[in-house]
């Protein structure tokens, strides 16, 4: 089972971040969340009332030849097209610290962590109602 993370702050920000099954009692998602939004307003200018994240559940993961007891969280931040590289790269990193902080695998657990900024497609749409 993986946990799918959501996230979305204004039109232009939005993620996906995955957590293995082995990682499903170690990570503290809302602290994540609650984290991450400060880095999306601070880094990418997004509104702080419009950031939220969702997690989702999904089954299985294998790191390799299956024989670690390994997890695995990564994260996908999607903008709109104009924020410039450096940009991006903050981001990745701040959002790799935030799974450090907020995954605590267990003994013998050895977390993979990775995440990732991209550019949305212009066919990207928003809807929030009142």
């Amino acid at each position: 089972m993986a946990i799918t993370v959501r996230v979305g702050a204004t039109p232009d920000v939005r993620g996906v971040a995955h957590a293995s099954a082995q990682l499903e009692d170690a990570f503290d998602r809302k602290g994540f969340a609650l984290a991450l939004h400060p880095l999306l307003v601070e880094v990418a200018g997004a509104a702080a009332d419009t950031c939220k994240t969702r997690f989702v559940r999904t089954e299985g993961s294998v790191v390799g030849d299956g024989a670690g007891d390994d997890g695995i969280a990564h994260v996908m931040i999607g903008l709109l097209p104009g924020r410039s590289p450096e940009v991006k790269a903050r981001l990745s990193e701040g959002a790799l610290e935030l799974l450090r902080r907020c995954v605590t695998p267990g003994s013998g657990l050895r977390l993979h962590a990775s995440a990732e900024v991209r550019d949305l497609d212009a066919s990207y749409r928003k809807s929030a109602d009142a």
